[in-house]
């Protein structure tokens, strides 16, 4: 039997500001689950968030309102904002117009201490962000993406079918380097193929997820 608590719905007044009034505000891309910063919200910015669907925060160097991409046109739209188990730390889901770094980096968490970054689904997102702006303004006699979708699903399908017969033979041949090269071909290939159909990663992930989630056993004899 689960005897863990069920979530309770929350308000701004649950939300548990410091002495300074301020929370800890953790924005993360939505799509790839890419950490973007770490700022502050106080209580006039948290309802603002949540009342436009846009980021503000708390400057504590300028001690203002901030709308996050006001200046810069990198808007964040928030799908949703949820508290930590103490209520002194939020986390703040959005899809990001563009950069959220001040550098033009689309995070500020850029810089590995000790090791390499892996982040491999954070790049299949920004694959598929790629292949939504070719798909939107990219001249096909520049731009391969460009004219692969311009061909239309027949052909992109056909590339599809092809690369990943490529991986099987790198696979079946125990060429390993072969099998990675040939692997994230077929991922840019498929990527595209959703672009063509209109899946986004998101459904993609989410049907992932919904395959993870225990279904009761059926009853004997049913």
């Amino acid at each position: 039997m689960n005897t863990s608590a069920s979530p309770k719905p929350m308000s701004v007044n649950d939300v548990r500001f410091d002495s300074q009034g301020l929370v800890t505000a953790v924005l993360q891309d939505a799509s790839s689950g890419r950490v973007l910063t770490v700022a502050y919200m106080n209580r006039a910015a948290l309802e603002r968030t949540l009342a436009e669907g846009q980021t503000w925060l708390w400057s504590r160097s300028r001690q203002e309102l901030w709308h996050k991409g006001e200046t810069s046109g990198n808007i964040q739209h928030v799908r949703g904002v949820v508290a930590d188990c103490d209520a002194d730390a939020l986390l703040v889901l959005v899809d990001p117009d563009g950069p959220a770094c001040h550098t033009g980096a689309r995070t500020c968490f850029f810089s590995a201490i000790g090791g390499d970054q892996d982040e491999p689904f954070a790049a299949l997102a920004d694959l598929a962000a790629t292949v939504a702006a070719r798909a939107a303004d990219a001249d096909p006699e520049r731009s391969y993406t460009a004219s692969l979708l311009a061909r239309g699903i027949d052909t992109v399908c056909k590339k599809v079918g092809e690369e990943a017969t490529e991986v099987v033979l790198a696979a079946k041949g125990e060429e390993r380097d072969q099998v990675i090269y040939e692997s994230a071909d077929l991922l840019y290939h498929l990527t595209v193929l959703w672009q063509t159909a209109g899946v986004t990663p998101n459904e993609v992930a989410a049907e992932l997820a919904r395959r993870q989630t225990p279904h009761p056993a059926p009853e004997p004899g049913s």
